[in-house]
């Protein structure tokens, strides 16, 4: 029970040392939750008071199934954007239909999230590199600040995946800029900024909304053209019974997919980070889907859209002191307490206070650190990491991030098509070998050509390893005997792979010339047995060590006098 219910492993030796951390931690992330909720659910095509609906429930969810004991399930700007993009294209936004379909993604999605973590697919964490989150990142990022500009700057502006269109609308309208509009906007970013160079610890979001409402009251901006929130209704979210009809979920189960990859992804990076901090507990993949799977499912029975772990709200989360999931249930009590008595004080907040808070907290999805280091360390990523970020550009979010996997895995699959190979030389005076490219003065010998190979036999890569064999032995004029191939690094051989070693094999032998093999592990041995590659009893084929088998080509004989290895046990 305590695998399932992480709750039980933590609620009942709850220590009284922990209450004042997570009280603070709570009430910290609940004031920072508000503003930033309701922000969110604008990025997703939604009235704000979703982004409330939404920090409720799946807190207090997460907070029974979760594992990581200060990741903050709510809403998110990356998964809000997601939701825009994918039901824009089904309903009108605003509307009532936009409002279902956003919430019954977020079943579909947690029902997929469930599942994914019920069969133990926790693996997908190794799906994205970590060049294909950043490109899609930093293009999310900047898709979803520009889409900002319209609140920011006062204007209709068409909303978009794509940047180019964003610009060239806020280019084309740029003199019907409402400047009490933009000052506001910017006065929010400065505020939001400078609370956090002052202290850390101020919930400078905040700060800008309660400022942000008491100019436009005071002042009267909103005759002045200055675009408020209005009511927002009150009350807890009340339940609802999802639609299951086949139509809804032919349309919403594919971007569900997606939308719980990346959502999932995203949370566990989070909670990983967060973890290595810590060091006093473990997250687990599996159950963190489960965990999020569930917040997502009973949160959209509450009126909740597509939730995830948040990095700027668990990192303050953390900070603040949080020990245990508590903190998270303080945080959703907070929110809750504000639905049910303080909605009316945030009919005067502008949208551009909004705007300014979405701004400030995806400015921290651009790493740029990280595309200086892969251009300086390693070109290849970095092309993928710039692939991803201008597809994610040019055509939006989803084809972005699945160029970025299909990229990284054909990357994957030339780098196992193409093994690293070297031509191997005895260092003088001791029994170890090295690359003859990368040291000098090594013993080396006409009639023998020791080689290693980095990379198990398979498919992918056989005959590969066979032409650079065929062409160092093309090399040596005729005079080669032996070909000893070192393969420590050959974890595994398949059916291919014996194909063509078989090939190898009997194309030297026709040559005259003997392959020998090192340091092979005991179920390559096997399978080497199995297939025939090498007849049981054969004396001279599977040498301990490479210099045994070097030593047994010059003369004949082991010059220390070990047997040659003709086990067939694994080893």
């Amino acid at each position: 029970m305590k695998q399932f219910l992480p709750i039980l492993s933590w609620l009942p030796n709850y220590k009284k040392s922990d209450l004042s951390g997570d009280l603070f931690a709570g009430l910290t992330v609940g004031v920072m939750l508000i503003p930033q909720g309701m922000a969110y659910a604008l990025i997703a095509g939604l009235p704000p008071v979703y982004g409330l609906y939404a920090s409720v429930v799946p807190q207090i969810i997460y907070a029974i199934f979760g594992t990581s004991r200060q990741l903050s399930v709510a809403p998110v700007a990356m998964d809000s954007l997601l939701v825009a993009t994918g039901v824009s294209v089904m309903a009108m936004e605003g509307s009532q239909a936009y409002i279902t379909y956003a919430i019954m993604l977020a079943f579909f999605m947690g029902t997929a999230q469930f599942l994914l973590g019920v069969i133990r697919m926790g693996f997908i964490t190794n799906l994205l590199a970590k060049p294909v989150i950043s490109g899609f990142t930093s293009a999310a990022a900047l898709i979803i600040g520009l889409n900002q500009l319209k609140y920011f700057l006062g204007v209709e502006l068409e909303k978009s995946n794509q940047v180019h269109r964003i610009i060239g609308s806020a280019i084309s309208q740029i003199d019907e800029t409402h400047l009490l509009t933009l000052l506001l906007g910017i006065a929010g970013i400065i505020l939001i900024k400078g609370a956090k160079k002052i202290n850390k610890k101020i919930p400078g979001a905040l700060v800008a909304v309660v400022i942000g409402i008491l100019v436009v009251a005071v002042f009267g901006l909103e005759a002045k053209g200055v675009s408020i929130v209005k009511e927002v209704p009150s009350g807890l979210p009340s339940l609802i019974i999802p639609d299951f009809s086949i139509e809804t979920i032919q349309k919403l189960l594919p971007l569900s997919l997606t939308i719980a990859v990346v959502a999932f992804m995203e949370a566990f990076s989070v909670a990983k980070a967060i973890e290595a901090k810590r060091r006093d507990y473990k997250v687990i993949p599996n159950q963190e889907l489960i965990a999020l799977g569930a917040s997502n499912i009973v949160g959209s029975l509450f009126q909740s859209y597509p939730v995830t772990g948040g990095f700027s709200r668990s990192a303050v989360n953390h900070q603040a002191g949080a020990n245990t999931p508590l903190a998270s249930i303080i945080s959703a009590v907070l929110v809750a307490l504000t639905l049910l008595f303080l909605t009316p004080l945030f009919y005067n907040l502008p949208h551009a206070i909004l705007a300014s808070i979405i701004m400030v907290a995806v400015s921290g999805l651009i790493d740029i650190g990280y595309v200086r280091t892969l251009w300086k360390t390693n070109k290849v990523e970095f092309g993928l990491l710039l692939a991803t970020f201008i597809v994610t550009l040019q055509f939006s979010m989803v084809p972005g991030i699945v160029t970025g996997i299909i990229l990284s895995i054909l990357i994957l699959l030339f780098k196992a098509a193409n093994p690293h190979m070297a031509v191997l030389g005895r260092v003088k005076g001791i029994e170890e070998y090295r690359n003859v490219k990368r040291f000098n003065e090594l013993e080396t010998w006409p009639e023998l050509l020791v080689l290693r190979v980095d990379a198990p036999f398979a498919f992918v890569n056989i005959q590969t390893i066979k032409d650079k064999v065929v062409n160092e032995v093309q090399k040596r004029n005729g005079e080669l005997k032996y070909v000893v191939l070192d393969a420590a690094s050959v974890a595994y051989i398949d059916a291919t792979g014996v194909i063509g070693l078989r090939e190898l094999i009997e194309s030297l032998e026709e040559k005259n010339i003997t392959m020998l093999f090192a340091e092979v592990i005991g179920p390559v041995r096997d399978a080497f047995y199995k297939n025939e590659l090498i007849k049981k009893g054969e004396k001279h084929a599977f040498f301990l060590t490479t210099n045994d088998a070097v030593n047994y080509c010059l003369s004949g004989k082991f010059e220390d006098g070990r047997a040659h290895l003709v086990s067939q046990t694994n080893a």
